[in-house]
């Protein structure tokens, strides 16, 4: 019997490359189903290719704490490779071992070994594999569940009050199992929030004031879709009477980033491909983690919204920035495969004024790219104005999953 649900999204990204000579490397947040990607890979490779020799190590198992580094890697998987024939290599957590690139590029170089590594700290990961193994290796990103694996995971209806349980528990796979009772979600979702912060990001680049970092997160689940900056976060801070310097205060953004707990995105040009320096908006791998760390509060549910749409255009595939320009801006202009879409994301448009601001914005763009007012309002699928698509933002996340 399986022990998973089946993630077609990933497997069908991750299925040209099964069997090349490239390291497969499934980065993303703790908790988001990257160990279980892997078996089902390892469950294809069983199937397709019975010969092939699967050796598998799981760094968060008390039975592989022998495995420190590269050396004691390479000993294991030579224990268990005695022979010359075919082998799926999988481990999970690779980070926690230290220069573990030497002993990929020593496998990598054998040909005869098909390796997938899973990570949770981008910084590490990314650093060490581009200095040895260059051109040897491909990353595929993994996120929480979408919308539609949502429903799919819990074999359950789309519906407004699905969609409003989503955006407050958000999507981590294993709450299928946490049950209804909104308490004992929290309290799962609020254990996973305390085991990045300290073993992702306090542990690993021994820090000090523990205190600070967890105000930090807090004032950014505060202000997620909000323009913000190293020196606004250290002058806000102050007025908190926490004296913290900006560049501890970037550094400390790095390394929550590289934990992937939140994602930094930068500001461009709306018709340029100009990048700007300063002032950038953040936003949660996890909606459920934002909301326990902010406390889940109808008044922002703006903000929610805008982090589960940027949530699923990066599960899309899409390449993300905000839009701005001469004052205006756009909440996300989306890029794949030479092709882009222009997103504004609100709540309701009750007002004419909220909805001159959202359309304006966007009639002022002149391309022909598609361009998307996302919001609450009950809509026909068909709404639009004057060329511009007016979307429920459930049907907007299931339409990227398409």
């Amino acid at each position: 019997m399986k022990e998973y649900i089946e993630r077609p999204l990933y497997i069908d990204r991750i299925k040209p490359y099964i069997g090349k000579n490239l390291i497969k490397v499934l980065t993303g947040q703790r908790r988001v189903g990257k160990s279980y990607l892997m078996m089902q890979i390892r469950d294809l490779i069983r199937e397709n290719e019975p010969g092939t020799r699967i050796i598998y190590i799981n760094k968060e198992l008390h039975e592989f704490s022998m495995i420190t580094d590269n050396v004691s890697l390479l000993e294991y998987v030579n224990r268990q490779h005695a022979g010359k024939g075919k082998v799926a290599l999988f481990i999970d957590e690779i980070q926690d071992i230290d220069s573990f690139e030497k002993a990929l590029r020593d496998l990598v170089t054998r040909k005869n070994f098909d390796i997938y590594c899973t990570g949770s700290n981008a910084r590490l990961l990314s650093g060490e594999l581009a200095t040895l193994l260059s051109g040897r290796y491909i990353e595929i990103r993994v996120y929480g569940l979408s919308y539609p694996e949502y429903i799919m995971f819990r074999d359950i209806k789309d519906s407004a009050e699905t969609f409003r349980t989503f955006l407050r528990e958000g999507g981590l796979p294993f709450l299928i199992h946490m049950g209804s009772d909104v308490h004992v979600v929290n309290e799962y979702l609020n254990t996973i929030y305390n085991t990045i912060l300290l073993k992702d990001v306090v542990a690993r680049y021994n820090i000090r004031n523990v205190k600070f970092m967890e105000n930090l997160v807090l004032f950014l689940a505060g202000n997620i879709g909000s323009i913000v900056s190293a020196r606004k976060i250290s002058e806000y801070l102050k007025s908190q009477k926490i004296n913290i310097s900006i560049q501890v205060v970037i550094d400390y953004l790095g390394y929550l980033e590289s934990s992937f707990l939140i994602h930094r995105v930068r500001r461009s040009g709306i018709m340029g491909k100009r990048i700007f320096e300063i002032g950038e908006k953040y936003f949660f791998s996890d909606i459920g983690i934002r909301n326990v760390i902010a406390g889940y509060n109808p008044t922002d549910i703006h903000k929610i919204l805008e982090n589960v749409v940027f949530l699923h255009l990066r599960i899309a595939g899409y390449d993300v920035t905000v839009g701005s320009e001469g004052g205006r801006e756009i909440d996300f202009i989306a890029s794949r495969g030479g092709k882009r879409i222009y997103v504004q994301v609100a709540y309701l448009l009750e007002k004419p004024e909220t909805a001159e601001r959202e359309f304006g914005n966007l009639l002022e763009i002149r391309d022909n790219f598609p361009k998307y007012v996302v919001t609450m309002d009950e809509l026909n699928e068909t709404d639009s104005y004057l060329g511009i698509h007016r979307i429920h933002v459930k049907d907007f996340c299931r339409m990227l999953a398409e």
